[in-house]
């Protein structure tokens, strides 16, 4: 039985089950017990502190978890980043009180309050930067005003919480996070794994991309499936009036409206855009 890990709250929580359920394993969605066991798809989960998750995967008691790519960087594990999810995205950043830091030599010899320590000391070391990291369990956007740092070091969505401790962020992010798949090292069965992926990474595609159904005369059909090139390539197929053509392609969704239009502008007609719930490329 697989038995993979998944986050019991924060921002990773609620799309993780979300894209569990979407991929057939329904007995996560709404569960609030610490194990789960679905035996109809030989997989049991387990809901652990997100930062745990890269711990339990890399030392090898499970086989497979979900979590942020900025937990596992600052774990230190060994587990292995097999899939990007694409969601729940975030920056690490330095911040220092207004106007006291514009570029990263100036924390140099600061005191950095951080509950990252892992990515700061592997930053400072890279940056050739010396600095004392003082290591918070949590929120740190107050270390400065409690008079504990000179600096933090977290990871920011949008600033707002920085900025209403009167900090403003100091130069590039250091570090560039989102949600992650990550797997330990030999694992027994490869097999299970694999099927685990394709399911998720089926919902991945699924999110992305709309199947485009229209029609066109076929005159126009080259320039049409130019526009429309599917993954492969998109279905052709013949109309009762010989002089037109049915065409279905798979169009990434953040696209599919200009699609439309150019297939329109071309001379498509009965343009007609259908969700995917699931697939396999």
């Amino acid at each position: 039985m697989l038995r993979v890990a998944i986050p019991n709250k924060g921002q990773l929580s609620d799309p993780s089950r979300e894209m569990l359920r979407e991929a057939g394993y329904a007995a996560v969605a709404n569960s609030r017990e610490l194990v789960v066991q679905d035996p109809e798809n030989d997989v049991e989960f387990f809901f652990l502190r997100p930062r745990d998750i890269a711990t339990y995967v890399g030392r090898g008691t499970l086989d497979v978890g979900i979590t942020g790519e900025d937990l596992l960087a600052d774990s230190g594990s060994t587990a292995s980043t097999i899939l990007e999810l694409g969601f729940a995205p975030s920056t690490f950043r330095l911040a220092a009180p207004a106007g006291t830091a514009k570029q990263y030599s100036d924390v140099a010899g600061k005191r950095i309050a951080t509950s990252y320590g892992g990515i700061l000391r592997n930053w400072l070391v890279e940056q050739k930067l010396i600095a004392e990291v003082v290591e918070l369990d949590g929120a740190v956007e107050n270390a400065v005003r409690l008079g504990v740092a000179d600096v933090v070091a977290d990871v920011v969505a949008t600033g707002t919480t920085l900025r209403q401790a009167g900090l403003e962020v100091v130069g590039e992010p250091i570090f560039k996070s989102q949600a992650i798949m990550i797997a330990r090292d030999g694992i027994a069965d490869q097999s299970a794994v694999d099927v685990f992926v394709r399911r998720i990474q089926g919902v991945i595609v699924a999110r992305s991309y709309v199947l485009v159904d229209y029609d066109i005369p076929v005159e126009l059909v080259e320039k049409a499936c130019a526009i429309t090139p599917g993954i492969e390539s998109p279905t052709v197929s013949s109309l009762q009036n010989s002089t037109w053509a049915a065409v279905r392609a798979m169009v990434p969704r953040k696209q599919v409206h200009t699609v439309m239009d150019d297939l329109y502008t071309l001379g498509a007609r009965g343009v007609i855009v259908t969700d995917i719930h699931a697939c396999r490329l």
